[in-house]
């Protein structure tokens, strides 16, 4: 039998019951894939990683949703960069190599930036009104295509940007799991990261301009709501870069007041075309598991 230390942190957290949860196993050596995803369906929380010696990189890191492993996630790369730099003491610029590569990760105290993958991006097939009636709206609540076209964009993770029209339209987006799947999906799976600037709220100093977003997906024939996305702020930055905007950019998203979890992310896209996604980390707890 062997003990396998884990710990529990919040990312995107400003308080230590707010943020996204991820458990982190910090010495994954000896442990087979299929007991690592076991262990996430144990934990059941919406990502949990495994650190593994690194070789171009100052660890490998592995990510499982209860059901599947991820290639990149934003938060899980946040919240494991935190935790490797506390049980090894790998300093404030970290290096973990994910299945889409290896990401940069720097730490002023305990807010930590990754550099996201350049992105890609494709069109969407669905029209308006079917990501409209998708998301239990009204066509006029999304940003007009002209200026602001939904987007599939991948900076690790694909997934179907869609901006509103207003904070408003954001916060009463009610989604149907069967529109999802039919609209939302890749291929591989459905979602729907929705977003738009929010001006009734103001940002910190420097933090940039206020948005307000959520992200959706399709869970046991429900719709469920994840409560900070970092992979998806990456993607808003690969949108920003697909449609032009002006450089740089910089913006204060706020995510998860819908699930009781309130999130801020920051994304900044320079006029290198670079695109960072920043976050505080809150370690909650720790603890071991045994096993054979």
């Amino acid at each position: 039998m062997r003990d396998y230390a884990f710990r529990i942190v919040n990312v995107f957290a400003e308080t230590p019951l707010a943020g996204n949860p991820l458990c982190v196993f910090e010495d994954a050596r000896g442990l087979v894939g299929a007991t690592m995803q076991a262990l996430a369906l144990q934990f059941n929380l919406s990502e949990t990683t495994f650190v593994l010696p690194g070789t171009d990189a100052t660890a490998e890191v592995r990510i499982f949703t209860p059901t599947f492993e991820m290639p990149f996630a934003g938060h899980p790369t946040l919240g494991t960069a935190h935790v490797v730099r506390a049980a090894t003491g790998a300093g404030d610029a970290l290096r973990l190599r994910m299945k889409a590569g290896v990401i940069p990760v720097s730490a002023a105290g305990d807010v930590w930036t990754l550099q996201a993958n350049a992105p890609r991006h494709r069109s969407v097939d669905a029209g308006r009104g079917e990501l409209a009636a998708m998301l239990g709206l009204a066509e006029r609540d999304l940003a007009p295509a002209a200026d602001a076209p939904p987007l599939w964009v991948d900076t690790g993770s694909e997934q179907l940007v869609i901006p509103l029209a207003s904070a408003d339209a954001v916060r009463r987006a009610s989604p149907r799991a069967d529109l999802l799947l039919a609209h939302g999906s890749n291929g591989q799976r459905a979602m729907a990261y929705v977003w738009a600037f929010d001006p009734d709220r103001e940002g910190g100093a420097g933090a940039g301009r206020p948005v307000l977003a959520r992200f959706f997906f399709p869970k046991h024939g429900a719709v469920a709501e994840d409560p900070g996305t970092g992979s998806a702020c990456a993607n808003l930055g690969g949108w920003l870069l697909a449609t032009n905007a002006a450089l740089p950019q910089r913006l204060d998203i706020a995510q998860g007041e819908a699930v009781g979890r309130p999130c801020r992310l920051g994304l900044d896209v320079g006029t290198d075309r670079r695109i960072l996604v920043s976050g505080r980390v809150v370690e909650l707890g720790r603890g071991s598991v045994r096993l054979p």
